[in-house]
């Protein structure tokens, strides 16, 4: 099972159409992170993306962070599609940091938003405001 998503364009959400491309691929990543929750031994991607293939083997590392910053919310009973948007943004805050902080949690909320539950994107916002230092200037 995978989450199909509504491409939105750039004029549609107000941002420019670099940023499209860059949030389109997140979009896909997320796709990816939530087939993969489901399937996990056997799983064939249906986006290529290596940023995906970056994430896989740092799941484990990823995972501790949320259990860390979200100790009551168990791993096994997020939401999925939570679970996907707080690995990569995770994993783009921490593991392999090239965009400003600020914009890699502004894409978690707005990834949220679009794909998850009504509260996700305060969830993702609550634990990445544990994550980041309180200095967010970078």
């Amino acid at each position: 099972m995978v989450a199909t998503v509504r491409k939105v364009t750039a004029q549609e959400d107000g941002q420019a159409s670099s940023n499209d491309v860059r949030h389109q691929r997140r979009i896909e990543v997320v796709e990816n992170l939530f087939a993969y929750s489901f399937i996990q031994p056997s799983f064939k991607a249906p986006h290529k993306s290596d940023l995906f293939e970056s994430i896989i083997p740092k799941i484990p590392e990823i995972d501790v962070k949320i259990v860390e910053f979200a100790p009551k919310f168990p791993i096994d009973r997020l939401s999925k599609i939570d679970l996907a948007i707080l690995r990569l943004a995770i994993y783009e805050l921490m593991v392999s940091p090239s965009e400003p902080i600020k914009v890699v949690i502004n894409e978690a909320i707005e990834l949220a938003k679009e794909l998850g539950g009504e509260k996700s994107y305060t969830f993702i916002n609550g634990v990445l405001g544990k994550l980041i230092p309180h200095d967010t200037t970078k």
